[in-house]
């Protein structure tokens, strides 16, 4: 079958052929040039950002949110989310993506609602061969406005004056400042995320996880 028939059929290129693409189109960026991705992982609304970096500085390039509020279905929530932020990796093209890591409170369900989300913008991320970036909350805060106890509003009105944003542009959902403010934590703190466990692709994820396959394979 050639190529021409597989795109009558599919409307897409085969993954190989995407794959050298993308690669071509990271190798026209310049070498001082990254495009991060910041995930703010949320199981009603999920916030996205994409932000530039040109040397020592960066600039908003866009942020938005997943509104998941009108899906009762759990799972169709989760479809929705590998979508949506798959969509954006095809359409940004982000060198890493940098993701909020969950936090331990006391509502356990909320907890594992919350997992699902953060684990399957991963997973697009994976599927793509982004390299993942892990940062806590509290670290987040502190990077952004020096303060580990800082509000959602502290946030976005820092990273306004730091991103020299209009009022304008700023978003409804804070849930997109705060996926911004993910994405500027590793632009400022690159090199020290929670973990340094990065994965490159699913070949990448199973070689580092392999005594966690083999204990789930029973």
């Amino acid at each position: 079958m050639s190529w021409h028939t597989i795109r009558i059929w599919t409307d897409k290129k085969p993954n190989f052929q995407k794959s050298l693409e993308v690669r071509e189109v990271k190798k026209l960026r310049l070498k001082t040039e990254k495009i991060i991705l910041g995930i703010d992982p949320g199981t009603n609304v999920m916030g996205y950002a994409v932000l530039r970096v040109i040397g020592n500085k960066a600039e908003k390039v866009c942020m938005g949110v997943i509104d998941m509020r009108k899906c009762s279905d759990p799972y169709l929530r989760l479809g929705k989310i590998y979508a949506q932020v798959t969509e954006v990796i095809d359409q940004y093209l982000p060198d890493e993506m940098a993701i909020e890591a969950p936090f331990f409170g006391k509502n356990v369900q909320s907890m594992l609602k919350l997992g699902r989300s953060q684990g399957v913008a991963i997973a697009a991320a994976v599927n793509h061969s982004v390299p993942i970036h892990e940062y806590a909350p509290m670290k987040i805060k502190m990077a952004i406005t020096g303060q580990g106890q800082a509000s959602k509003e502290q946030v976005a009105e820092m990273l306004k004056r730091l991103l020299r944003l209009d009022t304008e542009e700023m978003p409804k959902l804070m849930d997109a400042t705060d996926a911004m403010g993910v994405a500027y934590c590793h632009f400022m703190q690159a090199g020290n995320p929670v973990t340094t466990t990065h994965y490159r692709g699913w070949k990448d994820f199973v070689n580092k996880n392999k005594d966690r396959l083999s204990e789930n394979g029973h």
